[in-house]
């Protein structure tokens, strides 16, 4: 039964997270990004909480996994930031 309401929320924030992007003007695309990188910086903490926790090793090696993947996108995702505000700076 909570698999069930998992994925019912997984279908409605997917369903809320594309009408919202593609509603977004192209001006506010940059600031907007910022803030999902913001907030990929909490999934890092929260990866980070599970690798380092007293649990079995393969809660260990998952929260490992996910820091990785976490760090790639705040990164990545900060650099395209500033790609694109580069592209807004006057000559």
């Amino acid at each position: 039964m909570t698999a069930i309401y998992l994925l019912f929320i997984l279908m409605l924030a997917i369903f809320v997270g594309f009408e919202l992007i593609r509603k977004v003007p192209a001006t506010l695309h940059t600031p907007l990004m910022s803030g999902a990188n913001a907030i990929s910086g909490i999934t890092v903490i929260g990866a980070l909480s599970l690798a380092g926790g007293e649990q079995s090793q393969w809660s260990t090696w998952l929260g490992a996994a996910s820091v990785l993947f976490a760090t790639i996108n705040v990164v990545g995702g900060y650099l395209v930031t500033d790609r694109m505000l580069a592209m807004f700076k006057s000559r």
